[in-house]
């Protein structure tokens, strides 16, 4: 078919291989530390963040969405969005069972989005989270769709015709990159190596993704529930321009009724620039 030679679409909706994952009370804290996270259950290890929840998943969820894409398109990965679905939190000591599927592929004007479904679950046997992660392939080409889209978390325009309930300014460290990357076990040289990341044409060292969904994600839970950090049970987003080191970002809230809260995130790197759109957080 047209524009889908090299796509291994045999491989959509096919679980990977389990993979165990213990949980260690020290990374989690490491992890909190890493994102500037001021909640004391984090910081004393009681739970892990919830942003944590992707480091359990994120060689398989590497090798799954790019397992379905030709081989010259997979270092061409950008992470686009991101949703995480939290049943309970991660609890130190714990070991998790993880494994992933990719599960729809579409084509678009300037490259081809992946979505590739991710679950965790506790040697208690319970379901800990699952996570939708979206991959965008820069400068791929793919007829049409296959497969399953990630479900809806668009914005309401309309939203910003009123004040939002309440904001959050946050800024990131100039070593925010170097804290990350370890409890993180994300070593991507674009967010460590400004050379590299001048060449690979972005400004140079940027901000990993997943680092400032989880400032976004301490800044509601700092204002709504400090001291029980596990009612948040939906964090979703799109990532729309990478955030820098010493970048100060400004995080606009809206309540949008029964314990959901739409949001969007600006730099100050230049006029109007979006790190986050279409967010939404649930609570219970």
């Amino acid at each position: 078919m047209a524009n889908r030679e090299g796509f291994n679409l045999d491989r959509l909706g096919q679980w990977t291989e389990e993979q165990e994952f213990k949980v260690e009370r020290e990374q989690t804290i490491a992890y909190a530390k890493a994102t500037n996270d001021p909640i004391a259950a984090h910081l004393e290890g009681t739970y892990a963040p919830p942003v944590f929840a992707v480091v359990p998943v994120t060689a398989i969820m590497a090798d799954a969405t790019m397992g379905v894409v030709p081989d010259e398109l997979m270092m061409r990965i950008l992470h686009g969005e991101h949703d995480f679905r939290i049943h309970r939190p991660i609890e130190p000591g714990e070991i998790l069972t993880v494994r992933a599927k990719p599960i729809g592929i579409e084509g678009k004007d300037s490259g081809v989005v992946v979505t590739t479904l991710m679950e965790t679950r506790s040697n208690r046997g319970d379901l800990v989270n699952e996570q939708y992660f979206i991959g965008f392939f820069r400068g791929g080409t793919f007829d049409g769709t296959v497969g399953e889209r990630s479900p809806e978390h668009s914005f309401d325009a309309s939203l910003r015709d009123r004040q939002p309930d309440f904001s959050a300014v946050q800024t990131f460290d100039e070593d925010q990159t170097f804290r990350y990357s370890e409890p993180a076990g994300d070593p991507m040289p674009i967010h460590l190596d400004d050379d590299f990341a001048k060449a690979m044409g972005l400004p140079g060292i940027i901000i990993h993704g997943l680092c400032t969904i989880a400032f976004t994600s301490h800044a509601l839970l700092s204002q709504l529930c400090p001291d029980d950090p596990g009612r948040l049970k939906r964090l979703a987003v799109r990532l729309s321009k990478p955030a820098l080191p010493k970048e100060t970002i400004t995080s606009r809230f809206w309540n949008t009724g029964e314990g959901t809260y739409a949001f969007e995130t600006v730099g100050d790197e230049k006029p109007g620039k979006f790190v986050i759109t279409d967010g939404l957080a649930e609570f219970a």
